[in-house]
């Protein structure tokens, strides 16, 4: 058993409603962008209900110069590194290849590939460990990728070359439709001693556990303790994507259960105990959320649509003949298209 309590006791009242309030408005953005997902607005959705105390966590315990590689599901933690809300959709809109400027942040932009992101993240440890950088390197990924060769290679290399790693798991259950009973018959922490990693399996959807689970990693990752796998126990409530529907391959009766372990329920009985959970703090939060929701809404609407052209732009860092060559063929094509209206009338 780890004792989690010496981590996380310098957690004040005030930054137990600040993450209240992360989770309650990471909510509000992730409902926001699905109902958008349905009216036409976006192209797809990767909701992450449920896994908010996982996300918020974990990214509330990082400093600014580590770096995380994320999947596409961890849209709160992007918040919490400060990603604009409007730039978390660019990608699901179509506006851009990419949301945002890594380097300007700390985080990558959402692998797509799954578990390819892990690969980075060691990479990029070694790095840090080369230049004789404290700073650590976390992955998210959820239990269907501990199936993929990437995740296995990097967690071999990692232990290999013990870098500042933290292979963080969001073991929500779901794998798409494949339950995670079909693909671990252990607990997935088990795994990492395997390659030399030490893990710890962490209850998912208590932000204080979780926070206290991940500071514990960092500070190995910073003493020159190598990696550490976490398992963060958590549920997806919603869909895979907006693409999926979750009712054809599971009980209803199973979702009510994980309802009932809300991870944002939790931390407001624990601040209600407290005697911080006032009617103050929360008209303070609802505000907020209402506020982020209406400027994400009218960011994604009136987002320009990008020139067909600037799809070029960022294959290479610098021009080339082959790339300049395919730029002049497809501008060349499209020419081709008002030619033609021009000729038809």
């Amino acid at each position: 058993m780890v004792d989690y309590d010496p981590w996380v006791a310098d957690v004040t009242g005030e930054q137990l409603a600040a993450m209240y309030e992360d989770m309650i408005v990471v909510r509000r953005i992730d409902t926001e962008a699905t109902a958008l997902q349905r009216q036409g607005e976006l192209g797809l959705w990767p909701p992450l209900l449920g896994q908010e105390a996982a996300q918020i966590g974990s990214a509330r315990s990082l400093r600014s110069d580590d770096f995380v590689f994320s999947s596409y599901r961890e849209n709160a933690v992007a918040y919490c590194r400060g990603v604009d809300y409007t730039d978390i959709l660019r990608v699901w809109r179509g506006s851009a290849q990419s949301g945002w400027n890594p380097f300007e942040i700390g985080m990558a932009t959402p692998a797509i590939i799954i578990g390819a992101q892990t690969l980075h993240a060691t990479g990029w440890a070694m790095g840090a460990k080369f230049d004789g950088s404290d700073s650590a390197a976390i992955t998210y990924f959820g239990d269907g990728a501990t199936s993929e060769g990437d995740v296995n290679e990097a967690m071999v290399f990692a232990a290999s070359f013990q870098v500042p790693v933290i292979f963080f798991c969001q073991n929500n259950q779901w794998a798409i439709s494949e339950p995670v009973a079909l693909q671990a018959h252990r607990n997935i922490a088990d795994r990492a001693p395997g390659f030399g990693i030490p893990s710890i399996r962490v209850d998912g959807n208590d932000v204080l556990a979780v926070m206290a689970a991940t500071r514990i990693a960092l500070d190995r990752a910073r003493n020159g303790g190598g990696p550490t796998f976490i398992e963060a126990v958590t549920y997806r409530m919603g869909p895979h994507t907006t693409a999926d529907d979750p009712t054809k391959y599971r009980e209803t009766a199973e979702l009510e259960a994980w309802k009932a372990k809300d991870p944002i329920l939790r931390l407001q009985r624990l601040l209600d105990s407290m005697g911080l959970f006032t009617p103050e703090l929360e008209a303070k939060t609802q505000a907020k959320a209402d506020a982020v929701a209406a400027e994400l809404r009218a960011g994604c609407i009136g987002m320009p649509d990008p020139a067909p052209l600037t799809v070029f732009d960022h294959v290479y860092s610098t021009p080339n003949a082959t790339l300049d060559g395919q730029r002049a063929e497809y501008a060349d094509y499209l020419a081709s298209f008002d030619a033609a209206d021009g000729s038809s009338s």
